[in-house]
């Protein structure tokens, strides 16, 4: 305990580098954006989720997913959520969609790829039903909640439970809180990487890559209240999409039914996400990378960057 003490305290004073270069606007849609990061392939949309930042799809100038896909024949376009305003606290997770993505979509008016990363992929799902793209991937994308451990789904309602009053009263549900439900999944984990960023010379590259990543995973905009509690009362404790209840702008969202290719990509290692939680309703690629070591793991070029690349080169038309 005391080395994995003395390690974040190591992370806290740690020099932070410079964010990568900023990309241009390409629509807005109330407090979201969609940013442009260049190419000359198809514009293929990536949809984060709403938990953290969206930017580990682009997360240092040199592990960037979205820059090298720039360059290997892709257009790729980056949804920025923003941070929720008071006047949203009812937003549901479908409202984002219909409120929020759905006219970023519609603002580039032309067809596109759609790949959505952890809840952005079950997000992206829905908006793939309402507006049809070139093709849908969906990268450690939870659709059957129903596999999730038991223990996982518990611990997320009793903290709900907890949390729902102060959550309802703001307006918003805090990222910390839903930090602490991460933390629950593995807290062996929590400790041991302290432990270890402590050992670390603090001028190594792995100790700055792991500062970039820490820092992105507890960063992050609260949820509204609505969407905190349509993802755990009717997502993760009811499991409203796995059983065909879960609606969206007036539809009920069955990824079954797409008629465009799709690509399910899972990993066996996922902790956060586990495979059994996936929709698999069309192509299936399977990863052994963890649910972000998969986009910006020392791997993932060659597990994940590269196949994606292949792929949407091959469903191009």
């Amino acid at each position: 305990m005391a080395a994995a003490l003395d390690g974040l305290k190591a992370y806290q004073e740690a020099e932070r580098p410079p964010p990568p270069p900023a990309v241009p606007v390409a629509a807005r849609a109330g407090r979201a954006r969609l940013l442009d990061y260049g190419g000359d392939g198809r514009a293929t949309i990536f949809v984060p989720s709403l938990i953290n930042p969206p930017t580990i799809l682009d997360l240092a100038e040199d592990n960037s997913l979205l820059r090298w896909l720039s360059g290997a024949g892709v257009h790729p376009y980056l949804v920025d959520w923003g941070a929720p305003t008071p006047d949203e606290a009812e937003l549901s997770v479908a409202g984002h969609i219909e409120n929020l993505l759905l006219p970023l979509i519609d603002a580039l008016d032309r067809p596109t790829h759609l790949i959505g990363y952890c809840l952005g992929g079950t997000m992206a799902i829905a908006a793939a039903t309402l507006r049809p793209p070139i093709s849908l991937v969906t990268m450690a994308a939870p659709w059957r909640f129903d596999g999730f451990p038991d223990e996982a789904r518990d611990g997320l309602r009793a903290l709900w439970e907890n949390a729902e009053p102060t959550a309802r009263e703001i307006g918003a549900l805090p990222m910390e809180v839903l930090q602490t439900g991460f933390w629950k999944l593995d807290p062996a984990r929590t400790v041991s990487k302290f432990e270890m960023f402590g050992r670390l010379d603090p001028d190594s590259d792995k100790a700055r890559a792991f500062v970039t990543l820490e820092d992105w995973a507890n960063d992050g905009p609260p949820l509204t209240y609505g969407a905190g509690r349509e993802l755990v009362e009717d997502l993760f404790c009811a499991n409203a999409p796995g059983e065909g209840r879960w609606t969206v702008g007036g539809k009920a969202i069955d990824p079954a039914a797409l008629s465009c290719p799709t690509l399910d990509i899972v990993s066996t290692s996922d902790r956060i996400v586990p495979e059994a939680t996936a929709a698999r309703t069309g192509e299936t690629l399977t990863l052994k990378q963890g649910h972000v070591g998969m986009v910006v793991g020392g791997r993932g070029r060659t597990a994940l960057w590269g196949p994606l690349a292949n792929w949407l080169s091959r469903v191009q038309h």
